[in-house]
């Protein structure tokens, strides 16, 4: 089964055991409408490849580690887009949940995609519950405080921002997560497996530093200059267009370079390779000049 199969399977599964015949009709349609269409699954999808590359002996609880990272996403995409955050009229190309179903829904719309990020893992704990442990451990982490996606939209409220640290909780925490537990997945350390999901978790911020400098709304399905709009750090402001595209591809060499031993690591190497590819903002000719 390709990846994508299995990945939107396991997530429109999710999704359905949320929207019961008793669920609130438009709460339980804002799930749906926050999670699809997917966008590109890179978090999903790069646990996977993880828990493959490693044997992927126990399917079941890859299943799970992947949906959990995606719901976990989403919801964090509800919460950034409300009005007290970044205030973004539009998703994914389409109206983002709060501007289509109303501020109090979207943020229970975020708030139930997280709960049932760990409802989807503690259902297959059954199969391990050693390794669900870990998982749920993982994911706790790498979402709230002091070293998750919470901690990272936190520092944007700080007078003084670690940028090291706050890309590494805003982009990397879950890039981390989706390594980690996809190796423990398959019955592997996590701690291995952390240095690669930093890497590229830094790659995807420093990419997006570059596509909100450079894209317009349009390219982009959602508003662009945000950073300099919110007056966030950025890799652009810091480094400059050229010098974020020069650590952009520092990063992800070393990202290649990091990959644990495993049996499956070299289609793991051309998995990153095939991210970097596309991770790689094209340059407007006016900026390449």
């Amino acid at each position: 089964m390709p990846l994508t199969t299995r990945i939107e399977a396991a997530i429109t599964q999710a999704i359905l055991s949320g929207q019961g015949k008793v669920a609130p009709p438009r709460l339980a349609e804002a799930l749906a409408y926050a999670t699809a269409p997917g966008g590109a699954r890179i978090r999903p999808t790069i646990c996977m490849s993880v828990a493959l590359a490693c044997g992927d002996d126990r399917p079941r609880l890859t299943d799970a580690a992947a949906t959990a990272l995606e719901l976990i996403h989403c919801a964090s995409l509800v919460h950034d887009d409300l009005p007290c955050f970044d205030d973004a009229a539009t998703r994914r190309g389409k109206p983002s949940v709060h501007r289509a179903f109303s501020e109090p829904l979207a943020v229970l719309t975020g708030d139930s995609l997280i709960i049932m990020a760990f409802e989807v893992l503690a259902r297959v704990s059954e199969d391990d519950p050693q390794r669900t442990a870990q998982m749920l451990l993982t994911l706790a982490k790498r979402s709230g405080m002091p070293f998750g996606i919470c901690a990272g939209q936190g520092w944007e409220s700080e007078a003084k921002i670690d940028l090291s640290a706050y890309h590494q909780a805003k982009t990397g925490a879950l890039f981390i997560a989706a390594t980690q537990m996809g190796a423990i997945a398959a019955g592997q350390e996590a701690e291995p497996w952390f240095e690669l999901g930093a890497r590229i978790g830094e790659a995807f911020q420093v990419a997006d530093d570059l596509r909100d400098a450079l894209y317009d709304e349009e390219t982009l399905g959602k508003p662009a200059g945000q950073d300099d709009l919110h007056g966030r750090p950025n890799a652009v402001t810091e480094l400059g267009v050229q010098g974020a595209v020069s650590r952009l591809k520092d990063i992800l060499g070393g990202a290649i370079a990091s990959i644990p031993s495993c049996p499956g690591e070299a289609q793991l190497a051309q998995m990153v390779r095939a991210y970097a590819e596309r991770l790689t903002p094209v340059m407007p000719a006016r900026q390449a000049i």
